[in-house]
Formats: structure tokens, C-alpha cells, sequence
């Protein structure tokens, strides 16, 4: 297995410890800390978007106009609206599911249903975040491993890992306020990341193996990671803002301000 396979591996295999400590707070709680995963998702957020152009975008149109004779524009644009196009679509389905099981069971499906459907939705998100992740540290193959990529790479698997805190919290405590115990609802939360190293080690052995596709699969990261910071994370930290609604607004400027200051400081 390639160095930087095992490096994703490593590192996707860290977001899902950080989507285990999420979990881990219905241990010691029933309900979450409002203010402070608002703060944490808009945070996240802005680590997002500034990742999405200086570590995947920029890298993409780099290479493109290097190595591929196809106009880098065309690239880029194509890598980022497939993986725009790809967690909607996930998105979708998901929807789809939600809907077909509530005309199939009327009485607004069951406990069991509602607690598949929110399990799923989580997990199935996770996947082009562990694909990204992947791709990130797949692209320091082959002589692209100097140390600006590599840190990169690894504040990409950082401000995943950031909003998978929430996220882990986000399945285990309705899981407990629907009567599970604490430690199914932890083992459950904590299971819904265990597709990001899955995918992680698909994205980096994609990109190893077939260098070509390297652009457009930073593009690729880099829609997903762009449609799951403004539909979810932003909307998501917005909510219940009354007493602060400039909270998690600064918490998304200081997430873009440390990642573009990490990016363009060692770039």
C-alpha cells in the first residue's frame, strides 16, 4: 500500500475518532451546548470554503494546465459541479427514502424508521467528506509531497474532523431523547463516520493509480465540500440565534481567516 494511502487512512481514521467524541457527549448529556456547536459548525464552515479553493481548487487548475491537455477552466469546473451534482443527488435519495417510507408507514413512521433515516442521512454525507480527505493526500504522490501540500492536506482532514464533532453528537442525542440507551446511542453516533476512512483510502488509491484524474478529483472534493458547508453547515449554525446572532457568523470568518492564513502563510 502506497505511503500516501496509508496517510489518508490515518488521517480519515482521526475524523471518525473526532465523529466518536461527538457521540461520546450523550455519556454526559442529554441535550448539546447550543452556542457552542453553532460556534464549532460555523467554524468549520469557513475551514471549508477557504480549503475548498487554496487546497483543492487552486491545486486543480495548477495541475490541469500542467499535465492535461484540456483547457484547466474546463477541468475545474466540470470536477467541482460533479462533486456539487454528486452529495445532491446523495442528498436526494436520502429525501426520497424519507418520503417513500412515510406514505408506506402513515403514522409518521414509527422509532425505528425515524432513527434509520437519521443514521443514514449522517452517513452517507460522510462519504465525500472521507473522499476528500483521500483525494488531498493522494495528490502528494509522486513527488508532490513537499511540506505546503502536506499541511494542506492536513488541515483539510482538520476541519472535517472539526465538523464531525457535531455531527457525532448530532446522531447520538436524538438517539438517546428516543430512548435508546447511552451506549447504543454512542455506538450508533460513532458508526455513522466509519465511512470516511472507507472512502478516504478510495480517493487516495484513486488518485495514485490514475494521476490523470488527479485535477478533477480536487475539483470533485471541492464542490462536495463547498455544497456541505452553505446548504448544511451555514443554515445549520444559523438556527436558534437570538441572543447571538453574530455567533456563529464569526465563527465562520475565523474559520476562513485561520485556513487561508495557514494555506497562503506555507504556500
Amino acid at each position: 500500500m502506497s505511503n500516501v494511502v496509508i496517510m489518508a487512512l490515518v488521517a480519515t481514521l482521526g475524523t471518525w475518532m473526532v465523529t466518536a467524541l461527538g457521540a461520546l457527549t450523550v455519556i454526559f448529556f442529554k441535550a448539546a451546548n447550543q452556542k457552542i456547536l453553532n460556534l464549532m459548525l460555523g467554524f468549520a464552515a469557513g475551514v471549508m470554503i477557504a480549503a475548498s479553493f487554496w487546497s483543492l481548487l487552486q491545486p486543480a487548475i495548477e495541475r490541469a494546465e500542467l499535465y492535461l491537455s484540456t483547457p484547466a477552466w474546463i477541468v475545474a469546473t466540470a470536477g467541482f459541479l460533479c462533486g456539487a451534482a454528486f452529495l445532491w443527488a446523495s442528498d436526494k435519495i436520502v429525501s426520497y427514502a424519507r418520503r417513500t417510507q412515510k406514505s408506506s408507514f402513515p403514522a409518521a413512521g414509527s422509532r425505528h424508521n425515524r432513527l434509520i433515516l437519521l443514521v443514514l442521512s449522517i452517513t452517507l454525507h460522510n462519504i465525500p467528506e472521507g473522499l476528500a480527505v483521500g483525494v488531498a493526500f493522494g495528490a502528494l504522490h509522486n513527488g508532490s509531497g513537499d511540506p505546503e501540500s502536506l499541511m494542506g492536506a492536513v488541515v483539510i482532514a482538520m476541519g472535517i474532523g472539526l465538523q464531525n464533532f457535531p455531527e457525532g453528537a448530532a446522531v447520538s442525542l436524538p438517539l438517546r431523547r428516543e430512548g435508546l440507551s447511552r451506549t447504543k446511542s454512542f455506538l450508533i453516533g460513532q458508526a455513522s463516520g466509519i465511512v470516511e476512512p472507507i472512502a478516504g483510502v478510495i480517493g487516495a488509491s484513486m488518485v495514485v493509480h490514475i494521476q490523470s484524474m488527479l485535477p478533477f478529483t480536487l475539483a470533485f472534493a471541492a464542490g462536495a465540500m463547498i455544497l456541505v458547508a452553505v446548504h448544511e453547515l451555514i443554515p445549520e449554525c444559523q438556527k436558534n440565534q437570538d441572543a447571538d446572532p453574530y455567533l456563529a457568523t464569526s465563527g465562520i470568518v475565523a474559520g476562513f481567516a485561520v485556513m487561508m492564513l495557514l494555506d497562503v502563510a506555507l504556500g
